[in-house]
């Protein structure tokens, strides 16, 4: 696991009784699950695992089902996923406290969430259990993770320039670097080191070729691509795909302000293409769209996309109805509607 993320509260263990799992990576709490499980099996022989939808469990279901002991085996896992809904409703978390003062030991409660909000549960969950958060918030530390994962799990050894031209291009997504490494190994093989040749050839795109995809569809002033294309993003199969896809209508909605206000002012378009960084494949596509449109309309659209932006990193706005709304804006702007 990622130094600085997942292994600061220590391993898992058969002894916890209430373990915290949350965090933006559910590759991790999966993984960390897991572990937990396996840890449990050896210790008691056999574990029934048992989940609720925190968003719709009752706290009284959950905690009866933790107390009731097994027909079939010593133990039980009880998993609550959502559990940061689930601790918001009504006495939950009052509740939660006064189990977590008295667990049960034919149980191992699991409550795991994407957000966790501190309070007093922490410090009596931290006596009978552990919280861990499941995060990797720099590319160097899923680098890092990866060249370790790729020898422990998949048997193969990954450069150091492999491990991070394999970031460079899928991000520090745990769970498709995982996918990919173990197409790597397999592919490659054991009989040498996975190079940087291996992942350039065999590892999809680069998020500045996803981002440019994703450009390409704005700049077309067709409303039913541009839409079509954010939609198809946001329901891929990646996690958190809102926000590099807000950051490519942001960077592009500045671009296109930028740039037909330097032109308007005379600007030669190499000086405006260094300015904001236009190169390869983008070129001839931003600036022709520049060239065409209102300086004054690209201000609107600009002012939009920071304001879905903000929106979506606090939580202000749904990400697809804000996505969607902005990949409209954008084909009104550009077909000059």
């Amino acid at each position: 696991m990622a130094k600085g993320a997942t292994e600061r509260a220590g391993p898992l263990t058969a002894d916890m009784r209430v373990v915290v799992l949350h965090g933006k990576e559910g590759f991790l709490q999966t993984e960390l699950t897991a572990r937990l499980r396996e840890a449990l099996t050896e210790r008691h022989g056999g574990v029934d695992t048992i989940r609720f939808e925190g968003a719709s469990a009752s706290a009284a279901d959950v905690l009866d089902e933790c107390r009731t002991f097994g027909l079939m085996t010593a133990h039980k896992m009880v998993v609550v996923d959502e559990a940061d809904e689930f601790l918001a409703r009504g006495e939950t978390r009052a509740l939660l406290e006064r189990y977590a003062d008295a667990p049960s030991e034919a149980a191992t409660l699991v409550l795991r969430s994407e957000r966790w909000n501190k309070g007093k549960l922490d410090a009596k969950i931290e006596k009978v259990g552990t919280i861990h958060k499941c995060e990797v918030d720099s590319d160097a530390k899923a680098i890092d993770w990866a060249i370790r994962r790729c020898e422990k799990r998949h048997g193969a050894t990954l450069e150091a320039d492999a491990a991070r031209g394999l970031v460079a291009r899928v991000g520090p997504d745990l769970g498709r670097i995982d996918s990919e490494l173990a197409k790597l190994s397999l592919l490659v093989g054991g009989s040498r080191p996975i190079g940087p040749a291996d992942v350039a050839t065999l590892v999809g795109q680069t998020r500045e070729e996803e981002v440019w995809s994703a450009q390409a569809s704005l700049l077309s002033g067709d409303a039913a691509r541009a839409v079509g294309h954010v939609r198809a993003i946001l329901e891929s199969s990646k996690r958190d795909q809102h926000i590099p896809l807000s950051y490519a209508c942001l960077d592009l909605a500045r671009k296109l302000h930028g740039i037909a206000w330097g032109l308007k002012a005379g600007s030669h378009p190499r000086e405006m293409a260094g300015k904001f960084s236009l190169w390869g494949p983008s070129f001839d596509p931003v600036m022709a769209a520049a060239r065409r449109g209102d300086p004054r309309r690209f201000a609107g659209l600009l002012s939009a996309a920071v304001e879905v932006d903000h929106g979506l990193k606090t939580g202000g706005i749904d990400a697809q109805r804000g996505l969607e709304g902005l990949a409209l804006r954008f084909a009104r702007v550009l077909s000059g509607r």
